[in-house]
């Protein structure tokens, strides 16, 4: 895998309050060095309370972006967990997957597909709605952007209630791609997006629950 910076020693999510950390053993059973990455991402995650509204604490990850260790270690353990998949490429969710999913792209030696807001990708494009709390949104993807059968893994760098990643699953499997993963720096666990994702291997390095 391509190299990228070591260290011994993303962006932003929100949870409820008064939420912990914790350390999902399956997660780890495979990969248990990642339990020092945990607690250093724990450490370096900022909690905004009542943003973006009153009752809501806001889980700040852009201070791992500045972290060039802690994120190069976070893109190598997620590449890690998928290097014997063949994986063909990684797509990446606009905007905060388009900065975690070319590095674990690298890691892995193959490509990166964009998945971009609506009216953005100049060519012949798929799209796919979804529910948000306040409303609808939409995802698109270049038509060719996957061969059909192609294993591709999904990175973001959130799973809250996974309406997002399942709606980004939906429009590669428009490809004719198959989704075998999916990636996430955090996921807050109490929301169960995962389960929006059946048949899809959910792995995250640091999990609220």
């Amino acid at each position: 895998m391509a190299a990228l910076p070591e260290t011994q020693n993303l962006p932003n999510a929100a949870t409820s309050k008064n939420t912990e950390p914790s350390q999902n053993a399956e997660t780890f059973a495979s990969l248990s060095e990642l339990a020092p990455l945990s607690e250093r991402l724990a450490a370096t995650i900022r909690t905004v309370e009542d943003f973006p509204r009153p009752g809501i604490s806001f889980k700040d990850i852009t201070p791992v972006c500045t972290d060039i260790g802690l994120l190069g270690d976070c893109a190598r353990a997620l590449a890690r967990k998928w290097e014997s998949a063949e994986v063909k490429a990684v797509a990446g969710i606009e905007a905060r997957g388009f900065f975690l999913g070319p590095l674990v792209a690298m890691q892995l030696s193959v490509g990166f597909l964009p998945i971009r807001k609506p009216g953005k990708l100049p060519r012949e494009t798929l799209s796919v709605s979804y529910e948000l709390e306040y409303g609808t949104d939409s995802l698109e993807i270049h038509r060719d952007a996957a061969c059909g059968g192609q294993n591709i893994l999904l990175i973001d760098d959130l799973l809250a209630t996974g309406g997002t990643a399942e709606a980004a699953v939906s429009l590669l499997e428009q490809t004719g791609a198959k989704v075998i993963g999916c990636g996430f720096i955090v996921e807050l666990g109490f929301l169960e997006g995962a389960a929006r994702l059946p048949g899809r291997e959910v792995f995250s390095l640091l999990r609220y629950d």
